[in-house]
C-alpha cells in the first residue's frame, strides 16, 4: 500500500486516482527497528485520505527487485540488475529507487514491445538519507509486454564514508548495514483491471526474485 524511509515524501495522487483497500482488510505495519541497548518508545502514525468520489484510475505499486546478490568486500562499483515485464497495459506515473548505505547510483530503463528503448530515470548520486519519489511530468503509457529494467551500483569500499564495514561480504537484508536493490514504481490502471495480472510477470535477470 505504501512505505516510508528517511527523506520519503508523502504519496500524493491526482484527483480521480486512488489505491484500493477492500472492506474488511487488515492494515499491517512492518517496522524495521534496531536495538541500541536502551529502552525506548514509539508513536508511529499513518495518514490516509479517502476518495470522496469514485476514482477513474486505480494506482498499483510494483517493483523490479533483486534479492540474490553478493557484494564483495572492498568493491567500489558493484553492479546489480533487475527487470520485470508487464503483462497488461498500464501508465507509469512514479519511480522510487531503494538501496541502503552502500547505494551509489540507480537507473530505470524502459523497453517497449516495439523494441524502442528509453532511459526514464537516472540517479547518479544516490543517498540513503533521501528516499525520494520521482513523478513524471508526462506519464508514460506502457503497453502489455513493456519491460522495466533497473541497474544499481554499490560502493562497499573504505572510500564510502557511510559504509558500516568495508571488510564484509554484503547480501540482501532488512537492517541498514545489509543492502537492498528495489526499483519501486507506481502505475495507473483502469478500475476494471486486475493488478494481479500485472504482477504475474517474472523477472528475467539470473538470480532475481
Amino acid at each position: 500500500m505504501a512505505g516510508y524511509a528517511p527523506g520519503t515524501i508523502p504519496q500524493m495522487l491526482k484527483p480521480g486516482q486512488a489505491k484500493l483497500v477492500k472492506a474488511g482488510s487488515d492494515i499491517v505495519f512492518q517496522l524495521h527497528y534496531t536495538a541500541n541497548g536502551k529502552p525506548g518508545s514509539d508513536k508511529s502514525r499513518v495518514g490516509v485520505i479517502f476518495a470522496k468520489d469514485k476514482p477513474a484510475e486505480r494506482i498499483v505499486t510494483l517493483a523490479a527487485a533483486n534479492g540474490k546478490f553478493v557484494i564483495p568486500p572492498g568493491d567500489s562499483n558493484f553492479r546489480v540488475d533487475s527487470k520485470i515485464t508487464l503483462q497488461d497495459d498500464s501508465t507509469l506515473i512514479m519511480m522510487l529507487p531503494h538501496m541502503h548505505l552502500r547505494g551509489k547510483s540507480f537507473e530505470y530503463r524502459i523497453t517497449y514491445p516495439t523494441g524502442e528503448k528509453e532511459t526514464i530515470l537516472s540517479v547518479p548520486h544516490y543517498s540513503f538519507s533521501w528516499q525520494l519519489s520521482y513523478y513524471l511530468d508526462k506519464p508514460r503509457l506502457m503497453p502489455k509486454g513493456t519491460t522495466i529494467e533497473c541497474t544499481a551500483y554499490f560502493d562497499n569500499s573504505p572510500n564510502n564514508p557511510f559504509n558500516p564495514d568495508p571488510t564484509k561480504e554484503i547480501r540482501f537484508g532488512e537492517q541498514s548495514w545489509d543492502e537492498m536493490m528495489i526499483g519501486f514504481f507506481d502505475v495507473a490502471v483502469g478500475l476494471d483491471k486486475n493488478p494481479v495480472d500485472l504482477m504475474r510477470a517474472k523477472k528475467k535477470e539470473p538470480g532475481a526474485e
